[in-house]
């Protein structure tokens, strides 16, 4: 069987592995003006929290309460939901480095460049039980980190942002895919409003000229990508 991403919209992503562990990354539905699930119909067993932004956390109590879920994130972004509804008893707080097994799963948190109230902005690498990994950036601008997290971390599914003004443009995106080398790039945070860009087209044509050995896939919101 193969292990499934659906794109929510904006920043959110569900991935179902394939033996039927769901994990949400940064699941804002609420106010999403491009959300393609309602909360209630969320079935999840974690959600990986990249920073504190209402169009990344905004809905995370709302999403435990309703799933059950267990929360992972900063300490600080724990403590600050906490107080907005989050249950005490369903999270995982862990920092910048430090990996944590979810059965056979292992959440790896790593640096973003961004800003946030709480914590500090992250990204997320997650090693599947078949050792294939999905690295989610966050919000970030490029850093020449990445090319070290794509040299210990060889990477199947890059999840990267190019709307521009809160995060990296298709520019600094398809330079990123140079570091990190995934064999999969994903595009994210871009059309859900107008200050950000309206469709990927631009970072698809940089980053064949720039990464022709990276894959681009482009979804829609509530489309599936399986590897």
């Amino acid at each position: 069987m193969s292990h499934q991403l659906r794109w929510l919209g904006h920043a959110a992503w569900e991935l179902t592995t394939a033996d039927g562990t769901v994990l949400l990354f940064d699941p804002w539905l609420r106010g999403n003006p491009k959300a393609a699930a309602k909360i209630e119909d969320l079935r999840a067993d974690y959600v990986l929290i990249t920073h504190d932004h209402g169009d990344h956390a905004g809905d995370l109590p709302a999403v435990v309460q309703q799933t059950g879920a267990t929360a992972i994130a900063q300490p600080e972004t724990i403590s600050a939901y906490k107080e907005k509804g989050l249950p005490g008893d369903k999270t995982i707080d862990m920092n910048i480095g430090g990996s944590v097994a979810l059965g056979n799963i292992t959440v790896t948190m790593t640096s973003a460049e961004h800003s946030a109230a709480t914590g500090t902005p992250a990204g997320y690498i997650v090693t599947l039980s078949d050792g294939k990994r999905i690295y989610n950036a966050g919000d970030t601008g490029i850093f020449p980190g990445m090319a070290l997290l794509g040299e210990l971390y060889p990477i199947d599914v890059a999840l990267l942002p190019i709307g521009s003004h809160y995060t990296m443009d298709a520019y600094q995106a398809a330079h990123a895919l140079r570091l990190l080398k995934p064999k999969v790039a994903i595009p994210q945070h871009f059309g859900t409003f107008p200050l950000l860009a309206a469709s990927a087209d631009e970072f698809v044509a940089l980053a064949k000229e720039t990464a022709p050995d990276t894959q681009v896939v482009v979804l829609e919101p509530g489309e599936t990508y399986q590897f």
